[in-house]
């Protein structure tokens, strides 16, 4: 395969990245960039968390968010971090956490269900309303469990009703909301159920003697964006704002983390404004550097959440068409995002048949500006992620872009 060499870079220009180096340093933080990982509890660590979504088209979002930074992995060792003590992954809604992480999480357990917005209010009060409901299956938990939610009656008072498809489900959404404020967590997987008991015997406290019970709320924020900042490698001023647990100190992190000398101010050739780049990357710039990898993203992938980023930064309109209608998709249900060293170059809607072994392309499309060499390096990464999935074949689309057409006779 054809692939640039090794460039050895100068250390960029204080204050102003290229557009090409702003690229490379969004990779090193999402570890896309550099050596391969071979340690998926350190990979967890580094992004912060990883989506989790039970669409298996092509494999789970969390399977292949981890197979895009490290390649074929063992997913029995992805189980045992998450299931078996000592635990050092956790499951919470939507996402895998580390558990090192975890003291920086209770005060967002504390702060839940949030009655200062619209919902966070219903949910106090149905709550409230299921007072007996609730310490119920706290205490079956505690003398019967690990249990699943249909080992549990349902024996609320109020049902909950919110218009949407888990009305009347009460026993799931109780264990939902006992889940998001840290009182319960799910201690392995029988199949698609999930199987819970208390939190603590999932996850048992920290030693006090090396973690305290409560962490002030600036230490909370500064911890939790800085790892969100080495994780995005860079990112507008103000991104504390777009974490999810709307960090009640988030303006004291961004100006702690500017004045430790962490967050640094730079600008990006062809971008309008600022940007908060991490010192550490920074540093890594100035090293002498592979190109990133060639490899497939998923539609969850961390990478890419952040559309409106995605397509500043990286040129790249993505769009997630699982959900639309048929007559309204562009490039597929599972259009995966293909990454080529610095740059976003196309997609593959994929699906995998199980029952015959065969990785089915879809669709590829390829940007109008993709290199003939992309297509080779993307055969590649295609064989490799067929093996992991254990797909004897891959069966390509009639039609190819015309830069790739040569990519066919490497698939086989």
């Amino acid at each position: 395969m054809t692939r640039s060499a090794p460039t050895q870079r100068g250390h960029p220009t204080p204050g102003r990245l290229t557009l090409r180096d702003a690229r490379h340093l969004a990779l090193l933080g999402q570890c896309l960039a550099g050596p391969r990982p071979t340690d998926l509890v350190a990979v967890v660590e580094r992004l912060g968390r990883i989506q989790v979504d039970p669409t298996s088209l092509v494999d789970r979002a969390e399977q292949l968010t981890l197979w895009s930074r490290m390649g074929a992995f063992d997913r029995g060792a992805l189980r045992r971090a998450v299931e078996e003590p000592p635990r050092r992954l956790f499951a919470f809604p939507g996402f895998l956490l580390p558990v090192s992480d975890l003291p920086f999480h209770r005060p967002v357990f504390r702060r839940f269900p949030r009655p200062e917005y619209s919902r966070g209010r219903y949910i106090a009060q149905w709550l409230s309303d299921n007072a007996g409901f609730r310490a119920y299956l706290l205490d079956e938990l505690r003398r019967r469990g690990p249990l699943r939610s249909r080992d549990l009656d349902d024996r609320a008072e109020v049902p909950w009703q919110t218009g949407g498809w888990n009305d009347g489900k009460n026993t799931g959404r109780m264990l939902e909301l006992l889940w998001r404020a840290g009182e319960v967590a799910i201690s392995r997987r029988d199949g698609a159920d999930r199987v819970w008991d208390l939190f603590e015997r999932v996850l048992p406290a920290e030693t006090p003697e090396v973690i305290p019970d409560e962490i002030p709320e600036e230490i909370v924020a500064i911890e939790l964006m800085e790892r969100d900042l080495r994780a995005r490698g860079l990112v507008r001023p103000g991104w504390g704002q777009a974490l999810d647990y709307r960090l009640p100190a988030r303006e004291v992190g961004e100006v702690s983390l500017r004045a430790d000398g962490v967050a640094i101010p730079v600008t990006v050739d062809g971008l309008d404004g600022e940007w908060l780049a991490h010192a550490e990357l920074l540093d890594a710039l100035a090293t002498r550097l592979p190109p990133p990898r060639t490899t497939l993203l998923g539609p969850f992938d961390p990478l890419i959440a952040d559309r409106e980023r995605t397509a500043e930064l990286f040129g790249f309109a993505y769009r997630l068409e699982l959900y639309l209608p048929a007559a309204r998709r562009q490039y597929g249900p599972y259009a995966m995002a293909i990454l080529d060293e610095e740059r976003l170059v196309g997609r593959v809607d994929a699906r995998f048949d199980r029952r015959a072994r065969v990785l089915r392309l879809n669709g590829v499309h390829a940007e109008p500006d993709a290199s003939r060499d992309a297509g080779s390096r993307l055969a590649h990464a295609l064989r490799d992620l067929a093996g992991w999935l254990g797909a004897d074949a891959i069966e390509a689309p009639a039609e190819l872009p015309s830069a790739w057409k040569a990519m066919r006779r490497h698939l086989a």
